[in-house]
C-alpha cells in the first residue's frame, strides 16, 4: 500500500510540471515547451544532414535513391504522426478540462489505433516498392537502391509508429524534456551508427537503413521504460482504460485523419516534384533539390518545434474555456517564428557555398556543387512565411479543427505549390529553377490566406465562449 501511495505521489510531483506549464501563462509555456523540441528536431535534422554526407560517398545515384524514398518515409510518418497529434491534442484539451479519466483513456486509444496503423503500413507498402518508384521514371540502378534501402526501413514501421505515439503522449501532458532526450539519443546513436554500417562493415546504403532501424528501437525502448515499467508520467495505462471509447475516438481522429491528411499531401507533392524534376533535370537534379531540401529542413527546425507548443498551449486554453489565452499563444507563436526565420534565412544565404560542400566532397558528386547553391538560395526564401501557415495549422489542431488544418495544407502544398512548381518548371521551362520559385511563391500565397483565417476564427471564438458564459 505505501508503494503505490508514493508511486502516487512521485507521479503527481513529476507530472504537474508540464500540466501547470500548460495551464500556465501562454508565452512561458510555448517558449518551454518548444524550446526541448527545437534542441531535439536540431539534432534529429542534424543526424539528417550527416546521413546524406555519408550516403554522398557512395555517389549521386545513392543520394538520388534515399531523396526519392524520402516521400515513402514521410507517408508513415505522416500516419503515424497524425494519430500521435490527434491524441496529443485531446490529451491537453483533457487536462485543460481537468479530467484525468478521460485523458488516460485517450492516450490508451492512441497507442492501440498506432499499433493497427504500423501493421496496415507494413503489409501494404512492402510489395509496392518497385511499382512506385518505376511508374515516377527513376532509372533501374536507383530503383534497385531504393527497393534495397525501402525494405529495411519499412519492416521497422512497428518501431517508427511506436515513438511517434509515446512522444504524442508525453507531448499531451506537456512533458517535452523526455522527448527531447528520446529523439537526441536516438540521432546520436544514428550519427554514430552510420559510418559504422556504411562503410567499416562495408553494408553501402543498407548500412544506413539498419543505422536507423537500431537508432530507432533504443528510442523505443527508452519511451517504453517511461511509460509502462517506471510509470512516473502523468498519464497511466490500465486495460480497463482501453475499451472502446466512441466519443474519445472521434475526438483523436476528427484532428489525427487531418493530421494525417495533411502530412502526406507534403509527401505526395515531393512526389509530384520529383516526377518534374526528373522531366527536366534527370537524377542530378533530384540529388540536388533533395539535398538542399535536407539543408532547408534545419530552418524549419525551430518552426517544428514551436508548432508543437501552440499546438499543446491552444489545446489546453481551448478546453479551459479562455479565449484570451488562446489567442496570446497563437499570435506569439507566429510572431517568435517570424524573428527566428529571419535569422536562418540570413545565415543559410550567406553560407550556402559552405554548407553545399557537405553533400558535393566526392569525385561523384562535386558536379552538382554550383546548381545546390542556387537551388538552396532560392528554396531559402519559403522558410520567413511559413510561420503564417505552419502556426494557423498547430492552432486548428490544438482547438480540434483538424479538418481546417488539412485545407491550409493542402491548399499549400498540392494545390498553389505544385500548380506554381509546374507553371514556372515545366510549362514555362525554366526547370528546376521554376521549380523552386513555384515552391516559394505557393507558400506565400498559401500562409497569407491561412493567417487571415486563423484571424477570424480567433475573433468568433471569442464571442462564442463569451456568449456561452453569459
Amino acid at each position: 500500500m505505501t508503494e503505490n501511495t508514493d508511486l502516487q505521489n512521485k507521479q503527481e510531483t513529476n507530472s504537474t510540471r508540464g500540466v501547470k506549464t500548460l495551464l500556465g501563462d501562454p508565452k512561458k509555456a510555448i517558449r518551454k515547451l518548444s524550446g526541448p523540441m527545437i534542441i531535439a528536431m536540431l539534432v534529429q535534422t542534424l543526424y539528417n544532414i550527416v546521413d546524406g554526407i555519408w550516403v554522398a560517398g557512395l555517389g549521386s545515384g545513392s543520394l538520388a535513391a534515399v531523396g526519392l524514398f524520402f516521400p515513402v518515409f514521410m507517408i508513415i510518418i505522416s500516419l503515424a504522426s497524425g494519430i500521435s497529434v490527434g491524441g496529443s491534442s485531446a490529451i491537453s484539451r483533457k487536462i485543460g478540462a481537468n479530467n484525468k479519466r478521460l485523458a488516460d483513456t485517450a492516450a490508451g486509444h492512441t497507442l492501440f489505433m498506432g499499433i493497427v496503423i504500423a501493421v496496415i503500413i507494413t503489409i501494404t507498402i512492402l510489395p509496392l516498392l518497385r511499382t512506385i518508384f518505376l511508374s515516377m521514371g527513376a532509372e533501374n540502378s536507383v530503383v534497385d537502391l531504393i527497393k534495397s534501402y525501402g525494405q529495411i526501413i519499412i519492416s521497422g514501421t512497428i518501431i517508427l509508429v511506436f515513438n511517434n505515439i509515446a512522444s504524442g503522449i508525453l507531448r499531451g501532458e506537456g512533458d517535452t524534456k523526455r522527448v527531447m532526450y528520446a529523439m537526441g539519443l536516438g540521432s546520436i546513436l544514428n550519427i554514430i551508427l552510420d559510418p559504422i554500417f556504411i562503410y567499416t562493415l562495408n553494408m553501402g546504403i543498407n548500412g544506413a537503413a539498419w543505422a536507423t532501424l537500431v537508432s530507432m528501437f533504443t528510442t523505443s525502448m527508452l519511451a517504453f521504460y517511461w511509460l509502462f515499467i517506471k510509470k512516473n508520467t502523468y498519464i497511466s495505462f490500465h486495460f480497463n482504460f482501453l475499451k472502446f471509447n466512441k466519443k474519445i475516438l472521434k475526438d483523436i481522429l476528427r484532428v489525427g485523419v487531418p493530421a494525417s491528411l495533411a502530412q502526406m499531401s507534403m509527401a505526395f507533392a515531393i512526389f509530384i516534384l520529383n516526377a518534374f524534376i526528373i522531366k527536366s533535370d534527370g537524377t542530378d537534379g533530384v540529388a540536388v533539390f533533395t539535398s538542399a531540401w535536407r539543408i532547408i529542413m534545419i530552418g524549419l527546425v525551430p518552426l517544428i518545434g514551436i508548432s508543437i507548443g501552440v499546438t499543446a498551449v491552444t489545446g489546453a486554453a481551448f478546453g479551459a474555456k479562455n479565449p484570451k489565452k488562446l489567442a496570446i499563444g497563437y499570435f506569439y507563436g507566429i510572431k517568435m517564428g517570424f524573428l527566428i526565420e529571419i535569422l536562418i534565412v540570413s545565415l543559410i544565404f550567406i553560407f550556402a557555398s559552405q554548407l553545399t560542400y557537405l553533400f558535393t566532397y566526392s569525385k561523384d558528386t562535386v558536379h552538382i556543387s554550383g546548381s545546390l547553391i542556387k537551388t538552396l538560395r532560392q528554396l531559402v526564401w519559403f522558410l520567413p512565411i511559413v510561420p503564417l501557415g505552419m502556426l494557423t495549422s498547430s492552432m486548428f489542431q490544438g482547438i480540434g479543427k483538424g479538418e481546417n488544418s488539412l485545407i491550409i495544407t493542402i491548399m499549400r502544398t498540392l494545390v498553389f505549390q505544385v500548380l506554381f512548381s509546374w507553371f514556372l518548371g515545366i510549362k514555362m521551362g525554366y526547370g528546376l529553377s521554376g521549380i523552386c520559385w513555384g515552391v516559394v511563391s505557393g507558400n506565400i500565397t498559401a500562409s497569407l490566406i491561412a493567417v487571415s483565417w486563423g484571424q477570424i476564427t480567433m475573433h468568433r471564438l471569442k464571442l462564442k465562449i463569451a456568449k456561452n458564459n453569459k
